[in-house]
């Protein structure tokens, strides 16, 4: 009698090649469990606006992190695409502080482009995966409330327009919506508090103050940079951890582009939003990578005297780290 063994060692052969991704699943178990039903808010920006393939990246990601257990909620802004669009118009694109002047023409092009274009392609892109994504701004149920902004520069107030402060939130309308199951898709356009105007908010500060008000547990933010550098243009190393006293200390000193991202990450772990990220949204899946491996990509903004171990549990140690 003759015995095949060919067959067994195909299906071992078979077998041994699939743990890999055993592996990857288990290793992301701790986090599932740790995040499951957890908010969590996502500035979408930068590179990831403009490339297809990270912007389905970053669909798939979202999606994962739904049917996942947790509870995404994306804002996003649209620099790119609002600067194209305003030199079709013939308008000049100005910053200042960091901020996009925002004249009332411009206005109407930031309008049209965030909520008419931006939000509509990404709330498709995430639909493609089912009946997921509903897309609404600043302005619906009152979710964002602002005043105008003035920027500072040099001790000097500024005046850069249709640009505005939020000054209150309503998250009914989101919360319904994360209620069923849904992913609410936020273009950073804000209603007027006292004047009748619609401000343009910049897309940091919005996520910030949304984590904060739905009490979210982590706040992502996708820019075009690896993190947060200890000594640039001197050095390119990334600073994985740091508290909200260290990070107070070097916003000073921040490029100008920078200062609205890291400033919201510091206002959102100061007003009990568990953890800021800032996540190199030029790498595909970063936010998945963040979440959940052990190596974690980008800058972890952590509230002062809170650590998080390498297997993601938070503890108290009383003192910075």
């Amino acid at each position: 009698m003759t015995v095949n063994h060919s067959d067994g060692r195909k299906q071992s052969a078979r077998k041994h090649t699939a743990l890999p991704k055993a592996h990857i699943l288990i290793e992301a178990l701790p986090w599932l469990t740790r995040h499951h039903g957890k908010t969590v808010v996502i500035k979408f920006g930068g590179n990831a606006m403009v490339d297809d393939e990270l912007k389905a990246a970053f669909a798939q990601d979202v999606v994962f992190l739904r049917h996942a257990g947790l509870r995404p909620v994306v804002v996003h802004g649209g620099g790119p695409q609002i600067s194209a669009q305003l030199d079709r118009h013939g308008l000049v694109s100005e910053f200042k502080a960091g901020l996009r002047v925002t004249t009332d023409e411009a206005m109407d092009v930031v309008r049209m482009v965030l909520a008419g274009q931006v939000q509509r392609e990404l709330v498709g892109l995430l639909n493609r995966h089912g009946p997921l994504a509903v897309g609404m701004t600043g302005e619906d149920a009152h979710l964002m409330s602002a005043t105008k902004h003035f920027a500072e520069i040099d001790g000097e107030r500024v005046d850069i327009g249709r640009v505005g402060r939020i000054t209150d939130l309503d998250t009914g309308a989101v919360r319904a919506l994360l209620d069923d199951g849904r992913i609410p898709v936020v273009s950073s356009i804000a209603r007027s508090a006292d004047d009748g105007h619609v401000y343009n908010v910049n897309a940091d500060t919005a996520a910030a103050a949304l984590a904060v008000a739905l009490g979210a547990e982590t706040l992502m933010v996708l820019t075009d940079v690896e993190g947060l550098y200890a000594d640039w243009p001197s050095s390119d190393e990334v600073i994985s951890k740091l508290t909200a006293s260290q990070l107070e200390k070097l916003l000073p000193d921040l490029a100008s582009g920078m200062v609205p991202k890291m400033e919201g990450c510091l206002y959102a772990v100061r007003h009990g939003v568990t953890t800021a990220r800032v996540l190199d949204g030029r790498v595909p899946h970063s936010i998945l990578l963040e979440i959940f491996t052990d190596e974690g990509i980008g800058t972890m903004v952590l509230p002062d005297g809170t650590v998080i171990d390498d297997k993601g549990n938070q503890g108290d140690k009383g003192e910075d780290q």
